[in-house]
């Protein structure tokens, strides 16, 4: 297992939809592998393949749901389902570990439930109302869409989310990727 670069706002892979996976290869274990330990360095919720540059229609998760509980897992080949309302809750800032260090308000359903596989190839069904988790589920299957969630912030939010990214410098030519294993989301 390694920690991989984690991509950035800007960087291709994080603009395309993904390819369903259709067989899991020593390959693609590696790769979940991979990704949970990039996702806990990074200390992340979730991280979808798109984030470390790869194509495939999967994500891991490790959060915890709405009663508090840890929950982690990965599912392949993801379909959701939203319930409960959609919300938005000024004081919840939503992140990114492909847009370190920045936070804000993002409208997202109450619940979401994900169907799914797992690396055996048994049924994934992974289902959360009102907690982190739900926010995860909805944010990882926008990564695999070709979406990020400074997509979904409204026009005025979205301007200074980009407005943070440029300040930063992240749109310079050539800085696509951090390192969670050699920094922290608030030194890059």
């Amino acid at each position: 297992m390694s920690i991989r670069p984690i991509t950035m706002i800007g960087h291709r892979a994080l603009e395309q939809r993904t390819r369903k996976v259709r067989e899991v290869t020593p390959e693609l274990r590696t790769l979940v592998a991979d990704m949970f330990e990039t996702n806990d360095a990074a200390d992340g919720a979730g991280l979808a393949a798109p984030q470390v540059g790869s194509r495939w229609r999967l994500f891991v998760y490790s959060c915890p749901d709405a009663a508090g509980v840890l929950r982690r897992g990965v599912v392949i080949n993801p379909r959701l389902e939203r319930f409960g309302g959609l919300e938005l809750d000024e004081e919840t800032l939503e992140g990114c570990l492909s847009v370190p260090g920045e936070g804000f308000p993002t409208a997202r359903f109450r619940g979401a439930r994900v169907r799914g596989t797992d690396l055996e190839g048994a049924d994934v069904l992974v289902e959360d109302d009102g907690g982190v988790l739900a926010r995860a589920l909805q944010h990882e299957v926008d990564h695999l869409d070709g979406m990020l969630y400074i997509d979904r912030l409204s026009p005025a939010l979205r301007r200074e989310a980009l407005d943070a990214v440029t300040s930063r410098g992240w749109r310079a030519e050539g800085l696509l990727s951090w390192d969670p294993g050699a920094t922290t989301q608030e030194e890059v």
